[in-house]
């Protein structure tokens, strides 16, 4: 189900069961002549979609513009880069109308500078606002003090319950450690070209790569769909087990 086609009737049916809401992240950031601007966040997409597919999801409309920061390429190549304040207040609000809108199952799935789930800053961004947002909730709606009223004495106890708090929102990487130990991760090489010429072919000129003797794209050569299809399986495999 894609919520912003989907009806509310549908939506509140969707909460009271618990389903995953998925929000896929990336950025508007430089990949090359060869790859589209919007690489990562169409591999997020193209995941969650295909997860879609086999078990039901509420799937978010992605976010695009993130922290890319300008460590590839500057603005004078169109990265677009949102400071990662900036970004984690936008995170928040989106956030804080989902958890108060009664969602308890939320997902933010992320493809940009995760190797090896490094926590690296759009990442820690979104973590924070999760985080953040969880506590102040508790408060507002269970009062201060909440954790050492007497009436939440089993609240370890709790933990393993479906309405854990601090499961309320998770961020996850779109490759798993496992997923990129198994095959690789780099920008815009081999792997990323490999994933998007799979999941979004169209976004792919490979003739292109010798417009650029950047370093970090001449292994896309070696890219192919075929490539790309393990690394979705690999990817999806942990992602099915993470997103409960």
């Amino acid at each position: 189900m894609k919520l912003e086609l989907a009806m509310q009737r549908e939506l509140e049916d969707a909460k009271q069961r618990r389903v995953p809401l998925v929000i896929p992240v990336g950025t508007i950031e430089f990949h090359g002549p060869h790859c589209s601007l919007g690489c990562d966040t169409q591999i997020a997409v193209g995941l969650l979609d295909k997860l879609a597919e086999e078990r039901e999801l509420v799937v978010a409309p992605p976010i695009w513009y993130g922290v890319a920061s300008y460590a590839v390429a500057g603005p004078e190549n169109s990265t677009v880069e949102v400071d990662v304040d900036i970004f984690e207040n936008y995170v928040y609000c989106i956030l804080k109308s989902l958890l108060y809108g009664g969602w308890r199952n939320i997902y933010i799935v992320i493809h940009h500078q995760y190797e090896q789930e490094t926590e690296l800053p759009m990442t820690l961004a979104c973590m924070k606002a999760g985080k953040k947002l969880t506590f102040e909730y508790l408060e507002a709606t269970r009062g201060r003090g909440w954790w050492g009223n007497n009436d939440n004495a089993a609240f370890y106890a709790g933990l393993d319950s479906s309405d854990n708090p601090w499961h309320w929102i998770t961020v996850l990487p779109c490759m798993s450690a496992a997923a990129q130990n198994a095959t690789g991760y780099d920008h815009a090489g081999k792997w990323e070209c490999s994933l998007l010429s799979a999941l979004c072919p169209e976004a792919v000129h490979k003739e292109r790569i010798g417009e650029s003797d950047a370093w970090f794209i001449q292994s896309a050569v070696d890219s192919s769909p075929e490539i790309g299809n393990e690394m979705i399986e690999l990817s999806l495999e942990a992602l099915r087990e993470r997103i409960r």
